[in-house]
């Protein structure tokens, strides 16, 4: 399988951009249960009014973050433009009976994701100045982790279906898993973990554009039944942009709480946010 992604910066030292543009490329390969062989580079970079160092320095933090995941850098596209991008074109491998695809879901199973939410909003509070140094510290590390470990304990335990989140947010993303696989889903908010800070942003007004066109998109798709003074921050929330998010794994209920508990012995986290429902003929998604 193939895939390829590159975004502009949204931290400002250029090694752990590279890093965490690097692992948001490599997370389609591992939503698909699939091992990453080989990435290509491609970077756009003002070479007239910027040092090569910072490119250098881009190149270096996405090529750690390869060899991390066990993979080549075998090359590369370059061009000048006036704001830098980066990102990979990766090239991974999987077994066919064991892809895992976002088009399996089934009634009855419950839905892990294994990062918190946030990432939009803090950066967004990061480009303002508005947070503090730990809580960017936690956001960035979390986009520069690797989906590699919450990919192999789905393997072993065996999942329905699984897909990373990213800039469609957790509920676009998982509308489209709703759509290919023909069901519904429940949704608790209040169990959605979130990075620090969060909510105190979005209260101030950090959030980037995209949230707003996510929840407009998905507005019609969705019947909120929580708490109604909740409603608005909760929506903005889960309609937030992620970079390098984690997985959203659907998996059979009776299985949950050995996927979790395999997470934990590999240091990552989980969290169980809501199941899947039969086909509604109304909203995909109901968020309680």
């Amino acid at each position: 399988m193939q895939t390829i992604d590159f975004f502009t910066p949204i931290v400002d030292d250029p090694y752990t951009f590279g890093q965490i543009a690097a692992a948001n490329a490599l997370s389609d390969v591992y939503a698909m249960g699939a091992k990453p062989l080989t990435a290509l580079n491609i970077i756009c970079f003002p070479v007239n009014c910027q040092p090569l160092e910072i490119m250098e320095a881009i190149l270096r933090g996405g090529y750690d973050k390869v060899i991390e995941a066990g993979a080549v850098i075998v090359g590369g596209h370059s061009i000048e433009d006036n704001e830098p991008k980066y990102g990979l074109s990766v090239t991974g491998l999987v077994e066919i009976k064991k892809l895992v695809t976002g088009s399996n879901a089934k009634p009855g199973d419950i839905l892990i994701l294994t990062k918190p939410l946030g990432t939009g909003i803090i950066a967004t509070a990061i480009k303002g100045d508005m947070i503090t140094e730990k809580d960017a510290e936690d956001v960035i590390s979390g986009m520069a982790t690797l989906n590699s470990s919450a990919s192999e304990v789905m393997l072993e335990v065996g999942v329905s279906s699984c897909t990373d989140i990213t800039g469609f947010s957790l509920l676009g993303h998982l509308y489209e898993m709703l759509l290919s696989s023909g069901v519904s889903a429940e949704i608790e908010h209040k169990k959605v973990f979130l990075y620090p800070a969060v909510k105190e942003m979005a209260a101030m007004g950090m959030i980037p554009g995209g949230a707003y066109r996510n929840l407009d998109y998905m507005r019609p798709h969705l019947d909120w039944q929580g708490i109604p003074e909740e409603k608005d921050d909760a929506m903005i929330i889960l309609a937030d942009p992620q970079t390098s998010g984690g997985l959203l794994v659907a998996i059979p209920e009776e299985k949950g709480e050995q996927y979790l508990n395999a997470l934990e012995r590999r240091g990552c986290t989980g969290s169980i946010i809501g199941s899947i429902t039969d086909a509604a003929p109304s909203a995909n998604i109901v968020i309680l």
